[in-house]
């Protein structure tokens, strides 16, 4: 792990990721307060959590630009186009201008530009640490990723309740300021010398032949491979994952209410990180095992949880069952980063986390049906 703080290299990159991290959890916060503040509408508040998450089935698009882009770049760009849109909230609300629909036109367009920052961050790690150290480095970014996102969120809750939702837009908007300035410049040890993708040349005819080829690539690169069964079993891990977060309210309810209902969505945040934070403890399984052993932990902790159902062994068990999904992203993650070519990491990163993520809503749905 030394060898990683001694990279300069990755410890910009890791920054830049942890201060986006900041912009985002911020953003989300901000931006579902400020429709509810707006509207006082379920309707609309349920409108903005879809719009904030239908870019991820989508994601796969956006692939095979980032590998046909300069990667560093692309960071670059999404932090500036993201830092544009979220100031765009609170100059709108100085000149008076500020309606719900603003909000909701900003939330899927951040989400979508987002769509290209996550694969070429995805895409740049191999480039900028050994192999060897491919598991440390994702395992670090999970922990630090989710403790961020715990400790943001709870100081996104206190801007907003000390100074309003708005001007929490316009702090958000200096953190992909400072993102951006940690992304450029950034050096990649690791990077092969024809790495960088030539310049397109030719009409817009030619460019979108280019880009579907690129697409198509990227789904053949899955197709007949490892991960068409790694990514099936994502698929279920997700819509179990729907289910279980669907059905979360209910079931506190017959525990003790609201507080429970926080007790028991906390439980999932560090069930992840504990899994995330010992990931590097099975590195060297193999991975089917892992995968086998670890969601079977998952299904007894989570018939434990229902079949006891006590305000204490309740959350230490979806604790428990969250476990093996931190430390199953983690590995799943560097899977993708060792074994794709580097040509074709961004698309295929990007159409294997839409594939795995398409059950996610579906669960949700599934959960609320049957809640």
């Amino acid at each position: 792990m030394r060898d990683l703080y001694r990279n300069v290299s990755f410890l910009r990159f890791f920054l830049g990721r942890l201060t986006t991290n900041l912009g985002d959890s911020l953003y989300i916060i901000g931006a579902m307060w400020l429709v509810h503040d707006l509207t006082s509408s379920t309707l609309f508040t349920g409108l903005a959590g879809f719009l904030l998450r239908s870019p991820q089935m989508i994601g796969f698009l956006a692939g095979p630009v980032v590998d046909r882009l300069d990667r560093r770049r692309v960071l670059v760009v999404t932090q500036i186009v993201q830092g544009v849109f979220v100031l765009s909230v609170p100059v709108l609300s100085a000149f008076d201008r500020l309606t719900v629909w603003v909000v909701l036109a900003v939330m899927p367009t951040l989400a979508l530009v987002s769509r290209f920052q996550y694969p070429a961050q995805s895409a740049l790690l191999p480039q900028i640490v050994a192999d060897d150290q491919l598991v440390r480095a994702n395992s670090l970014f999970k922990i630090t990723g989710r403790s961020a996102n715990i400790a943001f969120n709870s100081a996104g809750g206190f801007i907003i309740a000390v100074i309003g939702a708005v001007p929490l837009f316009l702090f958000n908007s200096i953190t992909f300021a400072v993102a951006t300035l940690f992304f450029i410049g950034l050096r990649l040890p690791h990077a092969e010398e024809d790495d960088k993708p030539e310049d397109n040349e030719g009409d817009s005819a030619e460019i979108v032949d280019q880009y579907l080829t690129d697409l198509k690539e990227g789904l053949d690169y899955l197709r007949g491979s490892l991960f068409i069964p790694i990514g099936i079993g994502a698929m279920v891990i997700n819509f179990g994952s729907g289910v279980v977060t669907a059905v979360f309210p209910a079931f506190a309810g017959t525990l003790g209410g609201p507080e429970m209902y926080g007790l028991l969505m906390a439980s999932v945040t560090v069930g992840n990180l504990g899994g995330s934070a010992g990931s590097w403890l099975v590195e060297d399984i193999p991975y089917g095992k892992v995968a086998v052993g670890g969601f079977s932990i998952t299904g007894v902790a989570l018939i434990g949880a229902v079949a006891l159902g006590g305000r204490f062994t309740t959350p230490v068990l979806i604790a428990v069952a969250f476990l093996p999904t931190g430390a199953f992203n983690v590995l799943l993650g560097s899977l993708l980063q060792s074994s794709v070519e580097q040509d074709y990491l961004g698309r295929v990163s990007s159409a294997f986390s839409s594939l795995t993520m398409l059950t996610l809503p579906l669960g949700s749905l599934a959960g609320r049906v049957c809640g």
